[in-house]
């Protein structure tokens, strides 16, 4: 039975007792030559997104949806041998020959050849941009795995990592070789790229936002949470930073502006200028169609803040919140004036960390209004927003020591 690699990518993992471990991110091969590689084992990403080693010999069945093993998993972080090859991070999109044609390789099929041993005995390639002639060939048809390429392209690689969340496919950028990465970087859509750039260490975010042309670096802030977008700016060169924002357009660029005038520690530097808002007249109706929007963070969409138009940031006078369980309890004709929570008094801009993870904890909050001295809602903190904040800087660095 073939098993198609790339196909594996975001696979769940179970232990012998049938409970999830972990998901597949990658599969370890060893070149040999014109023989067809060896599969070592598969890189398995466990809780808190660290990294471990499945020896291929372990691995007692591949099925739909699952990767079932044997044995005790060693916890040791996974490091790469200078003769083994990922078979997702690196052998995706390489341009190879075949019966005398350039093909790019977008996926490979390994074969359990003996008990327990496995090889990739066949290559998927396709010519051309647009994918003609795509095919599968035995392994021994193909050459060019062992040359090194400037330029690999992409496209196979975002394929294996489309249904990751933003936050796996960051943690998969952040494994892959400085070239790779700027490789996927560069060929993201720029509102996935935006997503995946969110959840990346600040070293890598600067890392791939100076290899950008500068209009499209502001094409990618553009598409950020105004929040994640001036902290990155906060960490760029004040030159930089403004030529960046100089770039940007006045309507997406005005948030981000706000945002930087306010220091980081405190609601202001944290806050989202973007939660859901609406105005008194709307209905019950109106807000929960609002919060399903599917695009929105849980801690977001957990709430509607009701203010006096104009309802973008900053707003007319603001009025008060009105929580999703509340808006699921009333009738959908509801006016949203009168499903308005007043037990929920909003925070300053210049309150300080501490102060809001103490504010948001008292009350049992996901997120708090932020209300500047004219009574106007500015934005609103979410309580990922803080432990954003509270954890250390390098927090996602320390997850890939």
């Amino acid at each position: 039975m073939k098993i198609f690699a790339a196909r594996l990518a975001g696979t769940s993992v179970f232990d012998p007792a049938g409970d999830q471990i972990g998901r597949i991110r990658d599969v370890v091969v060893g070149l040999r030559g014109s023989r067809p590689p060896s599969v070592h084992g598969m890189v398995v990403e466990v809780q808190p997104r660290r990294r471990v080693f499945l020896p291929i010999t372990r691995v007692r069945g591949i099925e739909a949806g699952a990767v079932i093993f044997t044995g005790k998993l060693n916890v040791r972080r996974f490091e790469k041998r200078a003769s083994e090859t990922l078979v997702i991070g690196e052998m995706l999109d390489l341009t190879v020959t075949v019966g005398g044609q350039q093909m790019t390789v977008y996926d490979v099929a390994m074969e359990e050849t003996k008990p327990s041993a496995w090889e990739i005995t066949s290559v998927a390639v396709y010519r051309g941009r647009r994918r003609r002639d795509a095919k599968v060939v035995d392994w021994d048809e193909v050459s060019g795995f062992d040359v090194l390429q400037k330029d690999q392209g992409a496209a196979g690689l975002i394929a294996a990592f489309e249904s990751m969340r933003a936050a796996d496919m960051a943690s998969a950028l952040h494994e892959l070789p400085g070239k790779r990465r700027l490789e996927i970087a560069r060929a993201l859509d720029d509102d996935r790229l935006a997503d995946v750039l969110e959840e990346m260490p600040p070293r890598d975010q600067i890392g791939i936002l100076s290899t950008l042309e500068p209009e499209r670096a502001a094409d990618v802030l553009e598409e950020m949470d105004p929040d994640d977008a001036a902290d990155l700016l906060h960490d760029l060169p004040a030159d930089e930073a403004a030529r960046l924002l100089a770039l940007m357009e006045p309507g997406e660029a005005a948030p981000v502006r706000r945002l930087l005038t306010y220091p980081a520690d405190t609601a202001g530097g944290m806050m989202t200028s973007e939660p859901v808002i609406l105005p008194p007249t709307a209905t019950v109706a109106e807000a929960l169609a609002h919060i399903r929007l599917k695009d929105l963070t849980p801690a977001i969409a957990a709430q509607v803040y009701v203010t006096r138009p104009p309802t973008e940031t900053p707003t007319g006078a603001y009025l008060g919140v009105s929580h999703f369980q509340r808006l699921l309890r009333d009738p959908p004709s509801t006016l949203l004036g009168a499903a308005i929570d007043p037990s929920i008094d909003p925070i300053k801009p210049d309150l300080r960390l501490p102060d809001v993870a103490s504010y948001l904890a008292n009350y049992n909050l996901l997120a708090a209004p932020v209300v500047d001295e004219l009574g106007r809602l500015v934005g609103a903190v979410t309580v990922d927003d803080v432990l954003d904040h509270m954890l250390p800087r390098d927090w996602r660095e320390r997850l890939h020591p």
